[in-house]
């Protein structure tokens, strides 16, 4: 007896070929049917997104989710960039593959009314976004879809299995965590009585991933995945508020406020390197726009300086291209500088510069002499201030090889520019990147101007700002006659160094040196990070070659723990700070 075990798993009856065959000889089951993938919703509300929108469409092609089970809703409006023109383009191209497409442009107005200007948020652009979100829920429920996932416009989903790996955590909100290069993600881990971020000491844990899971948290925004098929998401809703809600009107909150009326529990997930936000400046491997758009075209300037140096060893190709992609995607043209490679200088050539080391200096952390590569770097960067006073250049910036930018670092560049001009500071010089060696009390701030601070005691020399007079000032010191370290050099110079016989060589000891605060660009690496390469620490002391200086991390003159203690002790508080004070919508 033949019986069928469910509807997917139909009787396959095969007549034999013949006039009088009238019975069946043959029978076969069809195999059982794969399931279809779960139909998602992928909402983009942009604005203003022409800078990130290739990186974010290219992400979502490359999403490793059937695209026939993936409904595409976007709108845009109020842009005063080309937006709109780069979601048609795509949604044109790509509308075919994809199971579902709405697309609500909104060419005119470019400003919501009493707006300041395009980063501004008042009531009538939060509402705004709020309805836009409301509105592709409902398209989720009634195109009967089973997930929706809510993406802001500079939010980059690298990870391809994104989709899969949060369905798989069976939640009824859960956001994958992205990285930042400071501390704001997005999620709370504490909210106050009025529905404002409150700071835990849950977060940073979870945020630099020392603890790996699936988190319960009051606060999920930007990127987050809403599984429609659990029954409490009926009662999920952007728009309008809750009856009971009283708080600000801001979308996350809102939208918050809601999954807490309806017992719905949010979750932030950092079990793996889901994605980004905003767009990382540089990535390795580089980030991969969308095959269907045209690359935009870059104008790449000086920002205002006379001149852009970056310090770059020949035979460290690597470091030049990634620099220059780098400061290409920024739209930041340099020059670049061939540093003076201390290993190939002989007794002879330093003896033919002129070159004295400083009496009596030591390393401060093992009592070591200069080394040959500590020597060129400090030569690389005389050259540059001989170059600023041969041609007079009243302003320049001068940035190392190995240095990664923080986010906005053009925007926040350009601020810090205006606000020095704006309020007439008296500078030589301004560190956009160094690492502070005296963090037991505050820097001294300059009255009236904001996030630059007066220099202490400081080392590394990422990133400087410089001026024609602050140039004239170290190259008066006749500093090749009394060399130490570039950067103990610059502290001395500044009347801040903390050993005074260093101090006693240079008489006039008057630069005037502040540095932006936050800080605008980090080192690649740290000592003791996988892929650390040290051209000047890792060298052979400069007037002997028998003596290697390639010390073991415990004796490194600026050891791992060292570092991150200093680091840590300086940033935490300004980027907690930076993350209370921030909100995600006004970085869009």
């Amino acid at each position: 007896m033949l019986r069928v075990t469910s509807l997917l798993s139909a009787l396959l009856l095969v007549v034999p070929p013949g006039p009088s065959r009238g019975y069946f000889t043959e029978e076969r089951w069809s195999p059982e049917s794969a399931l279809l993938a779960p139909r998602v919703v992928i909402a983009l509300v942009c604005r203003n997104s022409a800078h990130s929108l290739p990186l974010l469409l290219g992400a979502i092609e490359r999403l490793s989710y059937p695209k026939d089970r993936i409904a595409l809703w976007v709108a845009t409006d109020h842009n005063t960039d080309n937006t709109t023109a780069i979601l048609r383009d795509w949604l044109i191209q790509v509308q075919n593959h994809y199971h579902y497409v709405e697309w609500r442009p909104e060419e005119e107005p470019s400003a919501f009314e009493d707006e300041v200007g395009p980063k501004h948020w008042n009531d009538l652009r939060y509402e705004h976004v709020m309805k836009l979100r409301q509105a592709a829920l409902e398209t989720a429920r009634e195109i009967w879809a089973d997930y929706f996932l809510v993406a802001d416009c500079d939010n980059l989903l690298t990870n391809r299995d994104v989709l899969w790996k949060l369905m798989k955590e069976n939640k009824t909100i859960v956001a994958p965590m992205l990285e930042s290069r400071a501390a704001y993600s997005n999620f709370w881990c504490g909210m106050t009585s009025q529905g404002y971020y409150k700071r835990t000491p849950a977060y940073m844990p979870i945020r630099r991933r020392e603890r790996l899971g699936c988190f319960a948290v009051p606060m999920v925004h930007s990127t987050f995945l809403v599984d429609l098929r659990k029954e409490a998401s009926q009662e999920l809703a952007f728009y309008p508020p809750h009856p009971e809600y009283s708080w600000a009107l801001d979308d996350v909150i809102v939208f918050a406020f809601s999954a807490r009326m309806a017992d719905v529990q949010m979750y932030i997930c950092n079990k793996e390197i889901y994605g980004y936000f905003p767009v990382p400046m540089l990535k390795n491997p580089p980030l991969e726009p969308s095959s269907l758009l045209p690359l935009p075209a870059k104008h790449s300037n000086k920002m205002g300086f006379d001149e852009v140096f970056m310090i770059n060893l020949v035979r460290r190709a690597d470091r030049r291209e990634r620099m220059l992609r780098s400061l290409e995607e920024q739209e930041l043209s340099c020059k670049v500088v061939a540093a003076v490679d201390g290993k190939a200088l002989n007794t002879s050539d330093i003896d033919s510069m002129g070159i004295k080391m400083l009496p009596g200096y030591k390393d401060p952390y093992h009592g070591r002499p200069l080394t040959k590569g500590e020597l060129g770097c400090f030569l690389s960067h005389y050259n540059i201030w001989k170059e600023i006073v041969e041609r007079g250049l009243q302003t320049s910036l001068v940035l190392e090889d190995d240095l990664r930018f923080e986010v906005f670092f053009k925007r926040r560049l350009q601020a810090l520019l205006q606000e020095v001009t704006t309020h007439k500071v008296d500078w030589d010089l301004i560190y956009i990147g160094r690492k502070r060696m005296q963090v037991d009390h505050p820097e001294k701030s300059v009255p009236n101007v904001h996030n630059v601070v007066e220099a202490d005691y400081s080392y590394w020399t990422l990133g400087y700002m410089l001026s024609l007079q602050g140039a004239q000032k170290l190259l008066a010191a006749k500093p090749l006659t009394k060399m130490l370290p570039v950067d103990e050099f610059l502290p001395v110079m500044y009347n801040k160094h903390p050993i005074s016989e260093y101090m006693s060589h240079f008489e006039r000891r008057n630069l005037r040196a502040f540095s932006a605060e936050p800080l605008l660009v980090y080192p690649t690496h740290y000592t003791g990070d996988p892929g650390y390469i040290s051209d000047t620490e890792t060298s052979v002391v400069w007037d002997n070659a028998t003596v290697r200086t390639d010390w073991d991390r415990a004796k490194s003159r600026k050891t791992q723990e060292q570092e991150e203690l200093s680091f840590e002790a300086q940033n935490s508080d300004v980027l907690q700070s930076e993350l209370e004070n921030w909100s995600a919508r006004d970085e869009l």
